[in-house]
């Protein structure tokens, strides 16, 4: 419906609508690619946290098919988007010496790339995950190898990760404003997308929780570890925000500072403390207590919050570019959100239900729920 009433404002003021379409696409696009990285992560270290979630985290990297799809709408938008994307850009002093990088065909086949190496993982995973399941009624030497095929897997697969979020974060959100570069940003994106898809899957595990077989490994201590890793990624946040502007501001560069100038006045600068205080400090604190931690109720508020808070973050990062006076909610922002959000929760939830919540021949999971059995 969202996408729908938004198709007026596509009419009536294209670069506003392309300018909401592209922040509401960066959130949500940033879910599925975190839910694509912490599934790699699982398969290299195992641990009960990563078998609670991991249904949920192979129904997010199956959507990215969604996404790839979704992104389209942004090619016929590129010109309302980016100044080096119009055609008198070749001329402009200040995108001359980029224009090597940042023009249209090379824009597109590096975007092409990005969506065939991700959706490419996630077929590869999710594939050899349901071959193993498969495995169930076989043999466990089977169900190893599969194993072991997703584990060799995962390592480079993280590192191809990484490296396509880092040039997609570049394309996609930096170069809005092409004559500021920062060599933190592609990890911060990185972190940002971890953190919402683990705030994402810990809401949809809340409401799975009791139903079986997720029951039997749903306990307090696996909630706990799953707020320690929210606790992780929002300290990493943290981190890797406060490092970037420590380093432009002891750098004190004109062409690196007007970056944070412009989100650092008025409205922008208010937006920004809300963050530091409900995107950090709030769920810092909560998170650090285990009584938050173990009663999946109170998590999953904390991991809603965190949800809210980056879709905040993600409009703070995109939307200075275009209106450096202020925020501006517009109201397709609102409507694409909510447009772009119900394609993909409804995709979501299609695939959640046409797998059982664990992967009960994984060899891995039946050693952990002995464990789990001794230890009760």
């Amino acid at each position: 419906m969202g996408m729908v009433v938004s198709i007026p404002g596509l009419f009536s003021n294209p670069q506003q609508f392309f300018r909401s379409y592209l922040v509401a696409f960066v959130f949500w696009m940033g879910i599925p690619l975190g839910c694509l990285a912490l599934l790699m992560m699982h398969h290299l270290t195992g641990g009960g946290w990563g078998y609670l979630i991991r249904r949920a985290l192979e129904s997010g990297t199956r959507t990215l098919w969604l996404m790839a799809i979704l992104y389209l709408p942004l090619i016929f938008g590129m010109t309302y988007l980016y100044g080096w994307a119009r055609p008198d850009a070749a001329a402009d002093p200040a995108y001359v010496q980029k224009h090597f990088y940042l023009n249209t065909p090379f824009f597109l086949t590096r975007s092409m790339i990005y969506f065939v190496v991700w959706v490419g993982l996630a077929l590869l995973l999710n594939r050899w995950s349901s071959e193993q399941d498969g495995d169930a009624a076989q043999t466990g030497v089977q169900a190893a190898a599969s194993a072991k095929r997703l584990e060799g897997l995962s390592g480079p697969g993280l590192i191809l990760w990484g490296m396509m979020v880092t040039f997609s974060s570049i394309d996609w959100v930096m170069s809005l404003e092409p004559t500021w570069f920062s060599s933190i940003y592609g990890m911060l994106i990185m972190v940002v997308q971890a953190l919402s898809a683990m705030a994402f899957v810990v809401l949809v595990t809340r409401r799975l929780a009791d139903r079986e077989p997720l029951a039997r490994i749903a306990t307090k201590q696996r909630f706990n570890d799953l707020g320690n890793l929210l606790l992780t990624f929002v300290m990493l946040w943290a981190y890797l925000s406060f490092s970037q502007f420590l380093i432009i501001w002891s750098g004190n560069m004109p062409e690196e500072t007007s970056w944070y100038m412009s989100r650092a006045r008025g409205s922008w600068a208010a937006l920004a403390v809300i963050l530091i205080i409900l995107h950090f400090a709030v769920p810092f604190f909560l998170l650090l207590s285990r009584d938050v931690k173990r009663v999946p109720g109170a998590l999953s508020w904390v991991a809603g919050l965190l949800v809210a808070l980056t879709l905040v973050d993600v409009f703070w990062l995109v939307a200075p570019a275009f209106d450096a006076a202020g925020p501006r909610v517009h109201w397709t922002n609102l409507t694409l959100v909510t447009g772009l959000g119900g394609l993909w929760i409804w995709a979501f939830f299609s695939q959640l239900q046409a797998r059982p919540l664990l992967p009960m021949a994984d060899p891995g999971l039946a050693e952990f729920l002995v464990e789990h059995a001794e230890g009760h």
